[in-house]
């Protein structure tokens, strides 16, 4: 599915997520973050990595020093951020600039005003002084021996209020010796339509130079607008790991590289490591303390998920039917979902995965128990551990254990001091047992006197930890019914994670539930030893 426009166009990527994007709401790296995901970048093939801006912070200036006399993977270089002189200083005197050249990169990236109302509310200086100071700033770091890329800030907006003097900004960083030349929609207001009008004017217009495109995502459209001016022309694309940035964010490279490669067929010197882009997205979310957006175009759990019994049957046959990608291609796999949606073809798909056969005569019942169950509350789709031990109940398998009764509370004294304690009476291998422990909480008293029972018997459970604790309340179904609770809990045994769930009007008999399931999934799915 290759576009003419585009197919074999040779396009070279920046990533600013170390510079733009921690202007995200949330969204901090430390310099050893920063340094780890510079790696993981340019190792996935980004040719441009924008590490920061050294003149205006410590951290930035902190993490340039220590990337000095670094190399990094495949060929990337390392650009230092930052913006033309101030107003009425020379160039040599210039504290910015001078924190540019000391970062001592190949590459470095600045950004001037293409909008005159910037150029006469925000600078506060004359047109013509705009232009000097543009044209004077990027002949300094080009005198120093750095490759200039130029920024053209809020281009689109200087462009359709008097396109005269936008062209005039990119006209002034030409003459100084800029070779890119990067036309900015930093509102990110812009239609796609106004995009690819104007960076086609541009690249008629500056031949010698490489056109670039930074959107940003406030009307979301920042991939749209990206493509336009790709299509236009440009050759040089910014952007950040998973749309992290300013306000609404930029533009997604998680969407952007995949798109333009096995849509588009772009060369992209990170197609060669596309299967790696999952991988990248959850590494960066990682390190920037932020859950994987689920929802996400290609790299999402949700990206290849099916729900609707008529979709799975037909990706069953063909996948082709239901999906626009192979989802290998970027990392993903394919999932299929249980809920009162399903039909026998999820169940039966669904189970498949985690190596439980079930003969289609034996997926009616189940799929029954699974429908009255979420009327209940219950919900598989983040649950596959309890779906899994589900169907084992149904054909007759027992649990590991079972639990007979459980008691937990709270006390505290005069002083504020407050402790939760709890029991749990199991039934292990015929024999009853009783426990009691104490934690931070009731529901952290009842996971370790559970999980402290258990090991009496199985002691490989101790590799087991709680991952996650989720409650939601849900509203009765009826007036007057009692408010239901659902707990959603995920474990961790050794990097393999599983969900499980429990729903009740106790949040303690629901939270009882998800937990036991977890560890009855971990003695069922993981026998000792493996």
């Amino acid at each position: 599915m290759n576009s003419g426009e585009l197919a074999g166009a040779r396009i070279e990527l920046l990533d600013t997520t170390l510079r733009d994007g921690t202007q995200g709401e949330g969204i901090s790296l430390s310099v050893s973050d920063k340094l780890a995901v510079a790696k993981a970048l340019a190792g996935f093939g980004i040719d441009l990595i924008e590490g920061g801006w050294p003149g205006s912070n410590p951290r930035d200036a902190e993490f340039f020093e220590a990337m000095k006399g670094r190399e990094l993977p495949r060929g990337a270089r390392l650009a230092a951020f930052g913006a033309t002189r101030r107003k009425g200083r020379a160039v040599e005197e210039d504290p910015s600039l001078q924190a540019l050249v000391a970062a001592e990169t190949s590459v470095v990236v600045i950004f001037g005003k293409s909008w005159r109302l910037h150029v006469r509310e925000a600078l506060e200086v004359g047109l013509e002084e705009n232009l000097a100071m543009i044209r004077e700033s990027v002949a300094f770091l080009r005198a120093a021996g750095r490759r200039v890329v130029y920024d053209a800030e809020h281009f689109f907006d200087g462009y359709f209020e008097d396109p005269a003097y936008a062209l005039a900004t990119l006209e002034a960083a030409a003459e100084g010796g800029a070779d890119t030349l990067v036309l900015a929609d930093t509102n990110g207001g812009r239609l796609p339509e106004e995009v690819h009008a104007a960076t086609k004017r541009v690249v008629e217009t500056f031949s010698g130079a490489t056109v670039g495109i930074h959107t940003h995502n406030d009307a979301d459209l920042a991939v749209a607008n990206s493509l336009a001016a790709l299509r236009a022309g440009a050759r040089h694309l910014q952007g950040t790991m998973g749309g992290y940035g300013e306000r609404a964010g930029n533009a997604n490279l998680t969407s952007l590289i995949p798109t333009l490669v096995l849509k588009y067929g772009a060369e992209l010197k990170a197609a060669a490591n596309l299967e790696g882009l999952r991988e990248l997205a959850h590494f960066v979310d990682e390190r920037a303390n932020q859950t994987p957006n689920r929802r996400a175009p290609y790299v999402g759990d949700a990206a290849f998920a099916h729900k609707g019994g008529v979709h799975v049957s037909a990706v069953l046959k063909n996948p082709r039917s239901y999906e626009h990608v192979d989802p290998g291609r970027v990392g993903n796999r394919r999932r299929f979902l249980v809920s009162d949606l399903s039909g026998r073809s999820n169940l039966l798909a669904k189970l498949a995965e985690a190596g439980l056969e079930l003969r289609k005569d034996e997926a009616g019942p189940l799929l029954e128990e699974v429908k009255l169950l979420e009327r209940d509350g219950y919900a598989f789709e983040g649950a596959d551990a309890s779906f899994f031990l589900l169907a084992r109940r149904l054909r007759g398998e027992a649990d590991p254990f079972t639990v007979a009764a459980f008691h937990s509370w709270t006390r505290g004294d005069a002083h504020g001091h407050w402790q939760a304690e709890a029991t749990v009476q199991l039934v292990v291998e015929g024999r009853t047992v009783h426990t009691a422990a104490t934690g931070a909480g009731p529901v952290g008293a009842l996971d370790n006197a559970l999980k402290k029972a258990l090991q009496a018997f199985f002691p490989e459970l101790g590799e087991v930890v709680l991952g996650d604790y989720k409650v939601r309340v849900l509203a009765g179904q009826e007036a007057g019914t009692a408010s239901v609770v659902r707990v959603l809990v995920e474990m961790v045994r050794n990097g393999e994670r599983w969900g499980t769930v429990g729903a009740s009007a106790n949040v303690l008999e629901a939270s009882l539930k998800a937990l036991s399931d977890g560890y009855a999934y971990a003695l069922t799915a993981f026998p000792a030893g493996k």
